[in-house]
């Protein structure tokens, strides 16, 4: 279900009749700058790294085409490495500095929101994110484009499918106490209020350095946890696996959102990740490899950068730069902040590579809506319900 809100006629004209004057930065008769506040070196690098070769990758072959309008696209992106100092430094370099037209792939759910002042000041889009907090779309703003479902939504759909398949009850959280983890933790709280047999038993919150989880496994088990939601980095979520198997916990059952939906985590040695969950708004490429356009995104990723497979943010990469790419042709040539809504909001189109469907509107400005469920066997993820 999506959670949209209907925009006033009269402050969307309020709101793009402010803008053009600033938003013309960016923009010249050869080049569109578009910049990326990202985690390369941090806990979500996993995923800021790939997405940023990805996306490139889309950009270049775009390039060599020569643009989109007679416009090539450089692309701009700085580390913040999951650190709110680092995220102002860089966002204020990109807008202020760079002076970027638009802001694709930003990862962190508290470093779009701390943003989101500044851009929307200088009227600037912010375009997939690399976060599915409510926050990325909602309250709706003509400047605001989230990808997928959020982290609140799926985390609801995998609880009730995993409490009904598994006919348990109790449900918990580990999160960070953040933005991104208060919305795992109030999906899996509010959807347990909202249904009959389900209840919200408990919850450990971490740091986002934090790599021993004993004693927070001890404890949720100890309060009778089944099903507990999991807003935590890349590296801990398979370290939490991991030491709930040495500790004989097969009573719990973990679910990741698209934060901790990634190829990398189904990859890791002697199954320790077996089992594990994910409620997520896009579908495991390698279990899409019979696909055309998979296959190129595959080679095409792997030929450029020596790496094995692409994975999840080597998707998730291509796919924002995909939408960005469209966003730019539906614009036309003559690119500002009132053409690239309406570009933007006219796509409707399936990504294959991410296994959705994309659409936005001027009243809707959530990409895809679907959420789809994976469990981890064999090492690899294998998607069991779509909703």
């Amino acid at each position: 279900m999506k959670h949209t809100t209907k925009l006033v006629a009269a402050a969307v004209a309020a709101t793009i009749a402010a803008g053009p004057a600033m938003a013309e930065q960016g923009i010249t008769d050869t080049e569109v700058l578009i910049g990326s506040n990202q985690d390369l070196s941090g806990p979500f690098a996993a995923f800021g790294a790939p997405a940023v070769k990805a996306a490139q990758l889309v950009f270049d072959e775009v390039n060599e085409a020569g643009g989109v309008h007679g416009r090539k696209i450089r692309f701009i992106v700085e580390d913040h490495a999951y650190q709110m100092p680092k995220a102002i430094q860089g966002m204020n370099k990109l807008v202020n500095g760079d002076k970027v037209f638009a802001m694709l792939l930003s990862l962190g759910t508290p470093m779009n929101i701390a943003a989101f002042k500044l851009q929307d000041a200088k009227n600037v889009p912010n375009v997939s994110p690399l976060s599915a907090a409510r926050q990325m779309a909602e309250p709706f703003s003509p400047l605001h484009y989230a990808g997928t479902a959020t982290y609140y939504e799926q985390i609801r759909v995998g609880v009730t499918y995993l409490a009904e398949q598994k006919n348990v009850s109790n449900i918990c959280a580990m999160y960070l106490p953040t933005d991104f983890g208060k919305d795992i933790k109030e999906g899996a709280e509010s959807i347990s209020a909202e249904t009959d047999g389900l209840n919200f038993v408990s919850e450990t919150t971490h740091k986002p350095d934090d790599a021993d989880f004993v004693g927070a496994l001890q404890k949720l088990n100890a309060d009778g946890c089944e099903i507990v939601a999991l807003a935590l980095g890349v590296r801990q979520a398979i370290t939490v696996s991991g030491t709930a198997k040495k500790l004989g916990l097969t009573n719990m059952s973990f679910l990741n959102s698209s934060a901790g939906f990634h190829t990398v985590m189904a990859k890791v040695p002697g199954g320790v990740t077996e089992g594990m969950y994910a409620a997520s708004g896009w579908a495991d490429l390698l279990s899409r490899m019979d696909k055309p356009e998979v296959q190129k995104f595959f080679k095409r990723f792997t030929d450029a950068t020596g790496e094995a497979l692409p994975g999840s943010g080597a998707l998730l990469g291509h796919s924002a730069a995909e939408t960005m790419i469209r966003a730019l042709e539906a614009a036309g040539p003559d690119l500002n902040a009132k053409s690239f809504q309406a570009g933007i909001e006219s796509l409707n189109y399936e990504d294959v590579v991410s296994g959705n469907t994309v659409t936005y509107s001027a009243t809707d400005h959530q990409g895809a809506d679907e959420v789809v469920i994976s469990v981890i066997k064999d090492g690899n993820w294998m998607e069991i319900a779509r909703k």
